[in-house]
């Protein structure tokens, strides 16, 4: 199994959220967990704002960043993905790095991780499988 891991999914494991255990399974059970290159960016970003708002020390929060980043076996580049991208999230309506993922996943078959319910509602009507929580 291919494994698609977006940011939602990576913080909910890292910090060992309701369903952690769940998608960490997924995780450890796929053969190749892949995320575009925006994941590095974005999980980043997410933890910054956990250390800067929910006051999560900073010292947890750079074990949190350096789990995230290790979850994913390959980040993918979106250089081949970005006309795909757009023309997709301007027919569904919805923001374009989210749509990256969809993308990923599609592309390779594979499972995509999301907390997203949004994500999760478009995924399946693009026939893109989603782990089940």
């Amino acid at each position: 199994m291919i494994a698609v891991l977006d940011t939602s999914a990576a913080i909910e494991i890292v910090l060992q959220r309701n369903f952690a255990k769940k998608l960490a399974k997924y995780v450890t059970d796929a053969d190749w967990v892949i995320t575009p290159n925006l994941f590095i960016s974005e999980i980043t970003n997410t933890i910054w704002k956990y250390q800067r708002f929910a006051n999560l020390p900073y010292s947890a929060c750079e074990k949190a960043l350096e789990q995230a980043l290790a979850l994913p076996d390959d980040f993918i580049d979106e250089l081949d993905l970005y006309r795909e991208a757009f023309k997709l999230s301007c027919s569904l309506n919805h923001p374009v790095y989210d749509i990256l993922y969809l993308l990923i996943a599609r592309r390779n078959n594979g499972l995509l991780l999301t907390l997203d319910k949004k994500l999760s509602k478009i995924a399946i009507k693009c026939s893109v499988e989603t782990g089940e929580l």
